[in-house]
């Protein structure tokens, strides 16, 4: 992947686009030399793309005790 600064990818903001898009790079941009964003191709969003995602990222078990404390403090507000 290469590394671009912001002031870079906003002057030649149409060629990286085109890089992407017909060459499939990646570029990760940096401003005043930290890495702030990444431009790459879309994924075409595959089923095995997906599931290999979710199988890199396990599910939290603690993620459903957390919604439910956050439920039990939300109120529902009443609209006309």
């Amino acid at each position: 992947m290469s590394e671009i600064t912001a002031t870079e990818a906003a002057r030649s903001f149409a060629d990286l686009l085109d890089a992407v898009e017909h060459r499939g790079e990646r570029f990760t941009i940096l401003r005043r030399g930290k890495a702030i964003a990444i431009l790459e191709p879309m994924n075409d969003g595959h089923g095995a793309d997906v599931k290999a995602l979710l199988r890199r990222h396990r599910p939290d078990p603690q993620w459903s005790k957390d919604l439910a404390a956050v439920r039990s403090v939300v109120e529902i507000e009443e609209r006309p």
